[in-house]
């Protein structure tokens, strides 16, 4: 990524947070922006966003990202209109690191259980 570019995904990132935090309903599973990706031409923003919750929490969460994408465009319109001549397509995407990390971890648990119990 050009440096350009790194800026305006780092802004991205921090307004969608912001937004996010703000429209999302609380009470919910915790939903945080990990990454903003864009495009060369500024035109689509992918936004990668974490999710801690359970398998159903985590779909409500996406269909609500994906049911409001055109609302929370306009609402980061409106914070950053001044900065940017066209405001990028958005385009959300979940993050499954978190999930990942923690399998890995619990793999492991069990290899030095197993290791443990060999000895």
């Amino acid at each position: 990524m050009s440096r350009r570019t790194e800026k305006v995904a780092s802004l991205l990132q921090q307004e969608l947070g912001a937004i996010l935090e703000k429209e999302y309903p609380r009470g919910g599973p915790l939903l945080t922006v990990v990454e903003v990706k864009i495009t060369a031409d500024l035109g689509l923003a992918r936004a990668f966003v974490s999710i801690i919750g359970s398998e159903e929490e985590r779909a409500e969460v996406m269909e609500f990202l994906n049911d409001e994408t055109k609302n929370i465009r306009r609402i980061l319109s409106s914070k950053i209109r001044h900065q940017f001549r066209r405001i990028p397509e958005l385009e959300f995407r979940e993050d499954l690191l978190y999930e990942k990390a923690g399998r890995i971890e619990e793999l492991l648990r069990g290899v030095r259980k197993n290791s443990g119990e060999n000895d």
